[in-house]
Protein backbone atom coordinates (compact mmCIF):
# COMPACT_ATOMS: atom_id res chain seq x y z
CA UNK A 1 0.00 0.00 0.00
CA UNK A 2 1.16 3.28 -0.95
CA UNK A 3 0.74 5.57 2.42
CA UNK A 4 0.35 9.04 0.73
CA UNK A 5 -2.29 11.47 -0.08
CA UNK A 6 -4.49 10.11 -3.40
CA UNK A 7 -5.81 12.32 -5.39
CA UNK A 8 -8.32 13.10 -8.33
CA UNK A 9 -8.86 15.57 -11.62
CA UNK A 10 -11.98 16.10 -12.93
CA UNK A 11 -12.55 18.12 -16.20
CA UNK A 12 -13.91 21.15 -14.32
CA UNK A 13 -14.64 22.55 -17.82
CA UNK A 14 -18.01 21.16 -18.15
CA UNK A 15 -19.13 22.95 -15.12
CA UNK A 16 -20.31 26.29 -13.47
CA UNK A 17 -20.67 27.80 -9.78
CA UNK A 18 -23.87 25.93 -9.68
CA UNK A 19 -22.63 21.92 -11.16
CA UNK A 20 -18.94 22.94 -9.24
CA UNK A 21 -19.67 22.46 -5.98
CA UNK A 22 -22.19 19.01 -6.37
CA UNK A 23 -19.43 17.53 -8.09
CA UNK A 24 -16.88 17.84 -5.23
CA UNK A 25 -19.45 16.86 -3.12
CA UNK A 26 -19.84 13.77 -5.39
CA UNK A 27 -15.96 12.54 -4.82
CA UNK A 28 -16.16 12.87 -1.28
CA UNK A 29 -19.04 11.13 -0.93
CA UNK A 30 -16.98 8.32 -2.67
CA UNK A 31 -14.52 8.46 -0.37
CA UNK A 32 -11.78 11.22 -1.85
CA UNK A 33 -9.85 13.21 0.51
CA UNK A 34 -8.03 15.64 -2.12
CA UNK A 35 -8.46 17.07 -5.78
CA UNK A 36 -6.79 18.45 -8.19
CA UNK A 37 -5.98 21.93 -8.73
CA UNK A 38 -6.04 21.87 -12.03
CA UNK A 39 -5.17 24.15 -15.08
CA UNK A 40 -8.48 25.07 -15.78
CA UNK A 41 -9.76 25.94 -12.19
CA UNK A 42 -6.15 28.08 -12.17
CA UNK A 43 -6.79 29.91 -15.46
CA UNK A 44 -9.84 30.76 -14.18
CA UNK A 45 -8.31 32.44 -10.77
CA UNK A 46 -6.28 34.80 -12.94
CA UNK A 47 -8.73 35.72 -15.13
CA UNK A 48 -10.87 36.51 -11.98
CA UNK A 49 -9.27 37.06 -8.69
CA UNK A 50 -12.63 37.29 -7.42
CA UNK A 51 -13.12 33.34 -7.84
CA UNK A 52 -10.16 32.16 -5.65
CA UNK A 53 -12.51 32.88 -2.82
CA UNK A 54 -15.50 30.91 -4.28
CA UNK A 55 -13.50 28.17 -5.05
CA UNK A 56 -11.86 27.63 -2.01
CA UNK A 57 -15.73 27.81 -0.42
CA UNK A 58 -16.18 24.92 -2.79
CA UNK A 59 -13.56 22.70 -1.69
CA UNK A 60 -13.94 23.61 2.15
CA UNK A 61 -17.72 22.42 1.74
CA UNK A 62 -17.04 19.59 0.21
CA UNK A 63 -14.56 18.28 3.02
CA UNK A 64 -11.97 18.02 0.76
CA UNK A 65 -8.23 19.71 0.21
CA UNK A 66 -6.60 20.47 -3.17
CA UNK A 67 -3.08 18.46 -3.20
CA UNK A 68 -1.35 18.39 -5.92
CA UNK A 69 -1.47 21.20 -9.63
CA UNK A 70 -1.05 21.25 -12.82
CA UNK A 71 0.07 24.46 -14.73
CA UNK A 72 -2.10 25.78 -17.94
CA UNK A 73 -0.31 23.91 -20.71
CA UNK A 74 0.14 24.63 -24.46
CA UNK A 75 1.97 25.45 -27.65
CA UNK A 76 2.45 29.11 -26.18
CA UNK A 77 1.65 28.36 -22.22
CA UNK A 78 5.08 25.40 -22.19
CA UNK A 79 8.56 25.60 -21.16
CA UNK A 80 10.22 25.08 -24.63
CA UNK A 81 8.44 28.10 -25.82
CA UNK A 82 11.55 29.53 -28.41
CA UNK A 83 9.93 32.83 -30.17
CA UNK A 84 11.86 35.57 -27.87
CA UNK A 85 8.07 37.83 -28.33
CA UNK A 86 6.50 34.47 -26.68
CA UNK A 87 8.34 33.91 -23.90
CA UNK A 88 7.80 36.85 -21.97
CA UNK A 89 4.23 36.46 -21.48
CA UNK A 90 4.76 32.69 -21.22
CA UNK A 91 7.23 33.23 -18.13
CA UNK A 92 4.38 35.63 -16.59
CA UNK A 93 1.30 33.33 -16.76
CA UNK A 94 3.67 30.55 -15.28
CA UNK A 95 4.84 32.66 -12.37
CA UNK A 96 1.53 34.39 -11.72
CA UNK A 97 0.17 30.22 -11.90
CA UNK A 98 2.63 29.51 -9.27
CA UNK A 99 1.55 31.97 -6.86
CA UNK A 100 -2.32 31.09 -7.30
CA UNK A 101 -0.93 27.58 -6.77
CA UNK A 102 1.55 28.78 -3.81
CA UNK A 103 -2.24 30.69 -2.07
CA UNK A 104 -4.03 27.24 -2.01
CA UNK A 105 -1.33 25.24 0.11
CA UNK A 106 -0.32 23.37 -2.53
CA UNK A 107 3.15 22.61 -2.52
CA UNK A 108 3.58 20.89 -6.58
CA UNK A 109 2.88 22.12 -9.92
CA UNK A 110 3.17 19.87 -12.75
CA UNK A 111 4.27 22.01 -15.84
CA UNK A 112 5.01 20.79 -19.39
CA UNK A 113 8.10 21.33 -21.12
CA UNK A 114 6.89 21.08 -24.20
CA UNK A 115 6.39 19.81 -27.62
CA UNK A 116 7.87 19.97 -30.73
CA UNK A 117 5.32 21.73 -32.49
CA UNK A 118 4.30 23.17 -35.89
CA UNK A 119 4.46 26.98 -35.02
CA UNK A 120 7.55 26.38 -33.47
CA UNK A 121 9.30 24.16 -37.22
CA UNK A 122 11.53 27.00 -37.86
CA UNK A 123 13.71 26.23 -34.42
CA UNK A 124 16.04 23.46 -34.00
CA UNK A 125 15.53 20.86 -31.12
CA UNK A 126 18.55 22.15 -29.16
CA UNK A 127 16.88 25.54 -29.48
CA UNK A 128 14.07 23.64 -27.84
CA UNK A 129 15.76 21.99 -25.07
CA UNK A 130 18.21 25.52 -24.32
CA UNK A 131 14.32 27.03 -23.73
CA UNK A 132 13.24 24.76 -21.25
CA UNK A 133 16.90 25.55 -19.45
CA UNK A 134 16.34 28.87 -20.03
CA UNK A 135 12.84 29.15 -18.51
CA UNK A 136 13.48 27.16 -15.41
CA UNK A 137 16.33 29.48 -14.60
CA UNK A 138 13.89 32.04 -14.09
CA UNK A 139 11.22 29.76 -12.43
CA UNK A 140 13.02 27.56 -9.92
CA UNK A 141 14.03 30.97 -7.78
CA UNK A 142 10.64 31.41 -7.52
CA UNK A 143 9.27 27.97 -6.75
CA UNK A 144 12.20 27.76 -4.07
CA UNK A 145 10.73 30.63 -2.00
CA UNK A 146 6.87 29.75 -2.71
CA UNK A 147 8.41 26.44 -1.24
CA UNK A 148 6.79 24.70 -3.98
CA UNK A 149 8.04 21.57 -6.34
CA UNK A 150 7.95 21.96 -10.53
CA UNK A 151 7.55 18.98 -11.66
CA UNK A 152 8.31 18.04 -15.39
CA UNK A 153 6.56 15.25 -17.33
CA UNK A 154 7.80 12.21 -19.82
CA UNK A 155 5.25 12.82 -22.63
CA UNK A 156 6.09 11.03 -26.16
CA UNK A 157 8.02 14.24 -27.97
CA UNK A 158 11.94 14.55 -28.59
CA UNK A 159 11.67 17.46 -25.72
CA UNK A 160 10.40 15.20 -23.14
CA UNK A 161 11.90 11.58 -22.87
CA UNK A 162 13.29 9.96 -19.90
CA UNK A 163 17.03 11.15 -20.92
CA UNK A 164 16.16 14.75 -21.36
CA UNK A 165 14.38 15.22 -18.33
CA UNK A 166 16.88 13.63 -16.61
CA UNK A 167 19.30 15.69 -17.89
CA UNK A 168 16.77 18.69 -16.89
CA UNK A 169 17.26 17.90 -13.16
CA UNK A 170 20.73 16.83 -13.36
CA UNK A 171 21.91 20.10 -14.66
CA UNK A 172 20.24 22.08 -11.74
CA UNK A 173 20.08 19.50 -9.14
CA UNK A 174 17.01 21.60 -6.81
CA UNK A 175 15.00 20.14 -4.85
CA UNK A 176 12.88 22.79 -6.32
CA UNK A 177 12.37 20.64 -9.04
CA UNK A 178 11.24 16.92 -9.58
CA UNK A 179 9.31 14.11 -11.98
CA UNK A 180 5.69 13.57 -12.63
CA UNK A 181 5.56 10.24 -14.00
CA UNK A 182 2.67 9.83 -16.12
CA UNK A 183 1.96 6.05 -16.46
CA UNK A 184 0.04 6.95 -19.94
CA UNK A 185 2.17 8.56 -21.65
CA UNK A 186 5.07 5.43 -20.62
CA UNK A 187 2.60 2.96 -21.87
CA UNK A 188 2.39 4.76 -25.58
CA UNK A 189 6.39 4.65 -25.56
CA UNK A 190 6.75 1.29 -23.75
CA UNK A 191 7.12 -0.89 -27.36
CA UNK A 192 6.22 -0.96 -30.63
CA UNK A 193 2.91 -2.26 -31.19
CA UNK A 194 2.44 -2.21 -34.53
CA UNK A 195 -0.07 0.62 -35.28
CA UNK A 196 -0.12 2.47 -38.20
CA UNK A 197 -0.74 5.69 -36.43
CA UNK A 198 -0.24 6.55 -32.42
CA UNK A 199 0.65 9.96 -30.78
CA UNK A 200 3.98 8.69 -31.40
CA UNK A 201 4.40 7.95 -34.41
CA UNK A 202 2.80 11.56 -35.19
CA UNK A 203 6.04 13.31 -32.33
CA UNK A 204 8.91 11.09 -34.34
CA UNK A 205 7.84 10.93 -37.81
CA UNK A 206 10.17 13.83 -38.92
CA UNK A 207 12.66 13.45 -36.33
CA UNK A 208 14.11 9.59 -36.85
CA UNK A 209 12.97 6.94 -34.84
CA UNK A 210 10.87 6.62 -31.90
CA UNK A 211 13.10 5.71 -28.91
CA UNK A 212 10.29 2.94 -27.47
CA UNK A 213 11.18 2.34 -23.84
CA UNK A 214 9.57 -0.12 -20.94
CA UNK A 215 11.74 1.25 -18.34
CA UNK A 216 10.62 4.94 -17.94
CA UNK A 217 9.45 4.36 -14.45
CA UNK A 218 12.55 2.61 -13.48
CA UNK A 219 15.03 5.61 -14.77
CA UNK A 220 12.99 8.27 -13.37
CA UNK A 221 12.07 6.86 -10.42
CA UNK A 222 14.53 8.41 -7.63
CA UNK A 223 13.09 11.82 -8.86
CA UNK A 224 9.68 11.21 -9.22
CA UNK A 225 7.82 14.25 -6.75
CA UNK A 226 3.88 13.41 -8.54
CA UNK A 227 2.46 10.94 -10.62
CA UNK A 228 -0.68 10.95 -12.88
CA UNK A 229 -2.34 7.38 -13.43
CA UNK A 230 -4.17 6.51 -15.97
CA UNK A 231 -4.77 3.78 -19.02
CA UNK A 232 -4.61 3.21 -22.33
CA UNK A 233 -4.15 0.92 -25.01
CA UNK A 234 -0.79 1.88 -25.92
CA UNK A 235 -1.84 3.96 -29.01
CA UNK A 236 -3.23 7.21 -28.48
CA UNK A 237 -3.47 9.30 -24.67
CA UNK A 238 -7.02 8.14 -23.84
CA UNK A 239 -6.70 8.77 -20.23
CA UNK A 240 -9.06 5.74 -19.48
CA UNK A 241 -9.33 4.59 -15.86
CA UNK A 242 -6.91 2.39 -14.55
CA UNK A 243 -7.81 -1.81 -16.07
CA UNK A 244 -9.50 -0.35 -19.44
CA UNK A 245 -6.24 -0.18 -20.79
CA UNK A 246 -3.21 -2.58 -21.24
CA UNK A 247 -0.90 -0.94 -18.06
CA UNK A 248 0.29 -3.61 -16.54
CA UNK A 249 -0.65 -2.18 -12.63
CA UNK A 250 0.96 -4.59 -10.53
CA UNK A 251 4.22 -3.59 -11.81
CA UNK A 252 3.94 -0.26 -11.44
CA UNK A 253 2.79 0.45 -7.93
CA UNK A 254 4.90 -1.62 -6.11
CA UNK A 255 7.52 0.57 -8.11
CA UNK A 256 6.06 4.20 -7.46
CA UNK A 257 5.84 2.95 -3.68
CA UNK A 258 9.44 2.81 -3.89
CA UNK A 259 10.31 6.28 -5.32
CA UNK A 260 11.85 8.05 -2.35
CA UNK A 261 10.59 11.89 -3.36
CA UNK A 262 7.34 10.84 -3.87
CA UNK A 263 4.40 13.24 -2.39
CA UNK A 264 0.80 11.87 -3.77
CA UNK A 265 -0.95 9.66 -6.09
CA UNK A 266 -3.02 11.01 -8.71
CA UNK A 267 -6.24 9.87 -11.05
CA UNK A 268 -5.82 11.26 -14.20
CA UNK A 269 -8.60 10.06 -15.75
CA UNK A 270 -10.60 12.78 -17.16
CA UNK A 271 -14.30 11.50 -16.38
CA UNK A 272 -16.57 13.85 -18.54
CA UNK A 273 -14.03 13.05 -21.37
CA UNK A 274 -14.63 9.14 -21.03
CA UNK A 275 -17.42 9.19 -19.71
CA UNK A 276 -15.90 7.30 -16.31
CA UNK A 277 -18.77 7.41 -13.44
CA UNK A 278 -16.67 8.72 -9.85
CA UNK A 279 -17.91 6.09 -8.34
CA UNK A 280 -15.83 3.81 -10.72
CA UNK A 281 -13.22 5.82 -10.49
CA UNK A 282 -12.76 6.49 -6.99
CA UNK A 283 -13.19 2.83 -6.16
CA UNK A 284 -10.94 1.72 -8.85
CA UNK A 285 -8.01 4.05 -7.10
CA UNK A 286 -8.29 3.02 -3.76
CA UNK A 287 -8.01 -0.87 -5.04
CA UNK A 288 -4.94 0.27 -6.92
CA UNK A 289 -3.01 1.82 -3.72
CA UNK A 290 -3.71 -1.53 -2.05
CA UNK A 291 -1.68 -3.33 -4.56
CA UNK A 292 1.62 -1.08 -4.24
Amino acid sequence: MIDKPLTFLFDFDHTNNTTRPYVMKEFAENGAEALVLTDTLISQVIQNPRFAPVLEKNISDAGLTFVDSHAPFGVTEDLDVPDPKLRPLMLDRLKVAMRVVADFGVDTICIHTGNTSKQFEQYSLQDLDEAIIHSLEELLPIAHDLNLVICIENIWFPTNTPEKLLDIINYFNSESLGICYDSGHANLMAKDRGFQDSHPIQAWQNVGPIPYDDKILEKLLPHVVICHLHDNNGQYDSHLTPGDGNIDWRHIMPLLAKAPRLRSIQSEVIPVMVGAPIAKICRTFEELIEIA
